[in-house]
């Protein structure tokens, strides 16, 4: 069953996020599992798109109660390999000793959407939308960790990006 992470900027524009709920919507129907985090924006389309298909997922929040989540949500530090996400997050950001506890918590949360929660199934893709294309905010913590394990990457930020995103759920399928 494959699986894919959606995440991207909580600024992400109208337009996308229609797309990114569209993009949910088919993959849900072609059996993939949604990753994701519940964050406004990006995350919540993907959500919305899932949902709408009764599809899969994983939905991984730094903290009970974030952004309204239900029940079925899973809180990433009341897992019992918190610490180890913990460690090995620290490896991919750039800037962890600067970040609160509280700033930690999302970018922890973050790998167990690439990883998923056991940290040994890692998504077949990434789909996201980033400003500017670039590697910024948290979804950035999110590319880093794909891009070290090699998986690809589809940032609708660039329009190619979509068609190389339907040449890869074809070969998947």
């Amino acid at each position: 069953m494959p699986i894919y992470a959606g995440v991207g900027s909580r600024e992400t524009p109208d337009q996308i996020l229609k797309l990114m709920r569209d993009i949910a919507v088919v993959l849900a129907q072609r059996g993939w599992v949604l990753r994701s985090g519940l964050a406004g924006g990006a995350d919540q389309a993907f959500h919305l798109g899932a949902t709408i298909a009764n599809g899969r997922q994983e939905n991984y929040i730094p903290w009970k109660g974030f952004n309204g989540a239900n029940a079925q949500a899973i809180v990433a530090p009341d897992l019992p390999n918190w610490k180890d996400a913990l460690r090995i997050s620290r490896q991919f950001h750039p800037a962890w000793g600067r970040c609160s506890e509280g700033a930690k918590k999302p970018h922890g949360r973050n790998l167990y959407q690439i990883v998923g929660k056991d940290l040994n199934l890692p998504v077949d893709c990434v789909v996201c939308w980033t400003k500017n294309g670039q590697e910024i905010g948290g979804t950035a913590q999110a590319m880093r960790i794909a891009k070290h394990l090699e998986i690809p990457i589809f940032n609708l930020f660039f329009d190619d990006h979509i068609d190389k995103l339907n040449e890869f759920i074809l070969q998947m399928n």
